[in-house]
């Protein structure tokens, strides 16, 4: 990377990088997707919206299919290629992704398409629409709006600074970051995979080592049917409601406080991330309106807490960075007992099968949700000591390090997001 150097003289990202030229001139064309509705079909070809775009990346898992005809016919008119920048239109305006593959396999609508085809005009871009100057237009052009949505015109008529050595230089500070950020959130998903692979291997599998280190069950271990679970399970092993194996299980308040600018985060669901929370989104209380929320009981670093309402069993382990925090009502917290140690009760609420018995006592209304009951009947499949005491062994530098990532993952991110408006405004210069 680049040495950055603090420049006391602030100017335009405009003036400061030469010449400017409108985006319809700086890309090779600039268009938007479909603006049909083709319907969903069980097998085919994804379509991307502008509410995909999250967190500069495209998020599929709630994106439904189309058919190999109306996928083809979307992308005579609206095919992206490598190298060409998305843009959310619609909703959320202003959130970018880049497309670095050059195998595309998906179709897209409501979007808008900066096709630069080429990899440094691309990333010149792709940093400079998320410059301050970028983001108070479309403030400007949303101000007012009850629908919000811009335009293709705005965006063909966006003023862009011309690629230079300077833009050169803060791309590739900027893309260094991005890579390590990327590098660490490939090795937290290979982590994760991994953790998931032993709890289901030991838990689920029964296949945990047995006195003479052999896979308990495929080694003929010993098992007993359970007639609640309507199951075999290993002998010596019980079978538990939640609420007889946790110290607390609590919601938060239901009543939150007026948000002030910098305090104590309240925990809502949309800062629930991948393991860990996202504080990107996250809004803030007073520290006295934390102490009356939490009089009965606070937050501690390794608590479990799980979505309730809404989006059902999203899943988060709390960290020592995460303390103090406030809990809202759409969020239950789970302490489990001691001799549970620090990382099973994360790795049981991960699994498919909690998932699976956590939806199955969930009511519905406008939106599903599990009350703190509900929640307190799960069953859970309760080992010896001895095998907890070795599973946590196992797991603990494993997650430990999951943690540490993502902490750096955090702060590389904060940096990043810090010097992009500097950079582009000529008050941090690379040299």
């Amino acid at each position: 990377m680049l040495p950055v150097i603090l420049n006391g003289t602030k100017c335009s990202e405009e003036s400061r990088s030469g010449n400017v030229m409108k985006a319809i001139d700086y890309c090779q064309k600039v268009f938007d997707g479909t603006h049909d509705s083709p319907k969903p079909v069980e097998n085919g070809r994804l379509l991307i919206t502008s509410k995909h775009i999250a967190n500069r990346c495209l998020e599929t898992s709630s994106a439904y299919l189309i058919s190999e005809e109306d996928f083809e016919n979307v992308n005579k008119r609206s095919q992206v290629h490598q190298w060409d920048v998305l843009f959310s239109m619609i909703g959320t305006v202003g959130n970018v992704y880049i497309e670095t593959s050059n195998y595309i396999d998906y179709a897209i609508k409501n979007m808008g398409v900066f096709s630069c085809r080429n990899k440094e005009k691309a990333y010149w871009l792709y940093y400079y629409l998320q410059s301050p100057l970028v983001l108070s237009k479309i403030d400007a052009l949303m101000a007012g709006a009850v629908q919000k949505f811009v335009p293709l015109g705005f965006l063909r008529d966006l003023d862009i600074p011309e690629y230079t050595e300077k833009s050169k230089h803060i791309v590739s500070v900027l893309s260094a970051l991005d890579d390590k950020i990327a590098l660490n959130k490939k090795m937290n998903q290979k982590l994760e995979a991994m953790a998931k692979r032993l709890y289901d291997y030991w838990f689920v599998q029964f296949d945990f080592p047995d006195g003479n280190g052999r896979p308990y069950k495929t080694s003929g271990g010993p098992m007993v049917y359970n007639p609640i679970l309507k199951r075999e399970i290993p002998t010596g092993w019980e079978v538990k409601n939640l609420g007889e194996i946790v110290d607390v299980l609590k919601d938060g308040t239901h009543n939150p406080p007026q948000r002030v600018e910098q305090g104590i985060p309240l925990l809502t669901g949309t800062m629930f991330g991948n393991n860990f929370l996202d504080y990107s989104k996250a809004t803030y209380i007073s520290e006295q309106n934390y102490q009356s929320i939490h009089a009965r009981y606070q937050p501690k670093e390794n608590d479990v807490i799980i979505t309730k309402i809404g989006t059902l069993g999203n899943v988060n382990l709390l960290r020592d960075c995460d303390i103090p925090i406030a809990i809202h009502c759409n969020s239950a917290l789970l302490r489990f007992q001691k001799n549970f140690g620090s990382f099973f009760p994360f790795m049981f609420c991960k699994s498919d099968l909690f998932q699976l018995r956590l939806k199955s006592v969930k009511g519905q209304s406008i939106q599903e949700f599990a009350s703190l009951d509900k929640i307190s009947s799960v069953l859970c499949e309760v080992p010896s000591q001895n095998v907890l005491k070795q599973f946590n062994d196992i797991i603990e530098p494993l997650l430990k390090l999951l943690i540490d990532l993502s902490k750096e993952i955090s702060r590389l991110t904060s940096l990043r997001d810090k010097l992009l408006p500097l950079l582009m405004n000529g008050q941090v210069v690379v040299e």
